[in-house]
């Protein structure tokens, strides 16, 4: 048990948070594919999350590959960036457990990048119950009053 988020979250639900937020990432991951496919950075730290999970990976160097995603979307625009940005964030989740909402609020802003005019809250909107409807139970409300409280800073993705 280790004090995150201003109270208790235990290391089983830490791990859930950053599996969640890697499920998050992959879910866009081919906005940037399409058009990085020979840059693997962002999908290394989306495999990087899972093993950090599973004990093969220390937190650093899962840390550290959420840079290097992130520096794969910095010379880009759009959804490709924001995607990379997804991954990114979730490999820092094995840092800092709030970077989940990092990583769910980038993908939503990925999807609506890609939208056709018009569409973008529509499929935001989709995309972030897509998320919600994986999230794991005993996480749920936690991360749902995380979106209500830290919205404002998540660009107001979460917004029903």
């Amino acid at each position: 048990m280790t004090i995150r988020r201003g109270g208790s979250l235990t290391d089983a639900d830490h791990q859930a948070l950053a599996l969640w937020a890697a499920a998050c990432a992959e879910h866009v991951l081919p906005l940037f594919e399409r058009i990085q496919p020979a840059d693997q950075r962002p999908r290394q730290a989306i495999e990087a999350t899972r093993a950090w999970v599973r004990g093969e990976a220390a937190m650093m160097a899962t840390r550290a590959l959420g840079g290097h995603a992130m520096g794969a979307a910095r010379p880009l625009s759009g959804a490709a960036r924001f995607a990379a940005y997804s991954a990114g964030q979730a490999a820092c989740v094995a840092h800092v457990p709030e970077h989940d909402l990092g990583a769910a609020a980038y993908a939503i802003k990925a999807v609506r990048a890609a939208a056709e005019p018009g569409e973008a809250r529509q499929v935001g909107q989709v995309e972030r119950d897509w998320q919600r409807s994986h999230l794991p139970g005993h996480v749920r409300d936690l991360v749902i009053e995380d979106q209500e409280r830290r919205n404002s800073i998540c660009w107001f993705v979460f917004d029903d």
